[in-house]
């Protein structure tokens, strides 16, 4: 019995650190936005201000185009899911489904493509983009993002796929469907779940993205994403810490409330494909 008691007190004591670890970055964001510069280079350092600034979030959407940074982001995101999504859904599908010589070849040269680093990729497609007259567009945004998301949620539509059994399909072609109908009208319906996680997936992959925003955006401001606009706020001499953590604050904002409002499909997407 003490045995039993005391393992539940290590393990809610290892669940406890491991959650104040992780919050603990999060915290001190929110600390720096709301201290005065010069509280910054205080030592000892204060772990939470005297007099927080909360006007700070306000002075920053007056003085900086965060909402129109934000905007891009948004727009960037959506059309990069929705372009990979359209491409990784028929990928997935193929491969789960049909059975062709060099199909697992091709599998796992997708999983190699996902781990290629999007550094790898910005020459080549920087020369591409330039010939297609795209440097400064978002559509340059857009397709390199795909880049990134379509070898990733291929990958899992694939797994998903293959845990939804094949007699749904079946059942609907001796009803009179063809193989794309059955997939869209029975099997895509079934797999809501999986494709709300992915979307979710690739669209976190997207918002987080500067590499590819730092090379084709540089010189078209009205452009700019929101993790491009936020380091423009670092000065070449100095640097207000406090004004560029309360800009970080407001642009992750907005995929933490997502994250909130979509876990269940996080957490069961994946695997409620079993299920079916």
């Amino acid at each position: 019995m003490k045995r039993n008691c005391l393992d539940s007190v290590l393990l809610y004591a290892t669940a406890i650190l491991t959650c104040a670890l992780l919050v603990f970055p999060i915290y001190w964001l929110v600390v720096t936005a709301l201290s005065e510069p010069d509280q910054l280079r205080q030592l000892p350092p204060k772990f939470w201000p005297d007099q927080p600034r909360w006007g700070v979030f306000a002075q920053i959407l007056a003085e900086r185009p965060i909402l129109q940074w934000l905007g891009n982001s948004a727009l960037a995101a959506i059309g990069a899911v929705t372009l990979s999504m359209t491409v990784s859904v028929l990928a997935g599908y193929s491969l789960s489904r049909f059975k062709v010589r060099g199909g697992q070849s091709l599998g796992l040269f997708i999983l190699t493509a996902k781990m290629l680093p999007a550094t790898l990729l910005v020459i080549p497609l920087f020369g591409i983009f330039r010939q297609l007259e795209l440097i400064g567009s978002l559509w340059s945004i857009i397709l390199a993002h795909a880049t990134l998301i379509i070898p990733f949620t291929t990958w899992m539509l694939k797994g998903y796929f293959d845990t939804i059994p094949r007699e749904l399909e079946q059942a609907a072609m001796v009803d009179g469907c063809s193989p794309l109908g059955a997939m869209v009208r029975v099997i895509l319906p079934v797999s809501a779940p999986g494709l709300a996680a992915t979307a979710l997936y690739g669209f976190v992959l997207s918002w987080s993205d500067y590499a590819y925003a730092r090379t084709f955006l540089t010189n078209a401001q009205t452009n700019w994403t929101a993790n491009l606009g936020i380091t423009t706020m670092k000065g070449e001499y100095v640097s207000n810490w406090s004004d560029i953590s309360a800009a970080s604050i407001l642009v992750a904002l907005p995929i933490l409330l997502i994250y909130l409002f979509l876990e269940r499909y996080l957490v069961g997407g994946l695997t409620a494909g079993s299920d079916k």
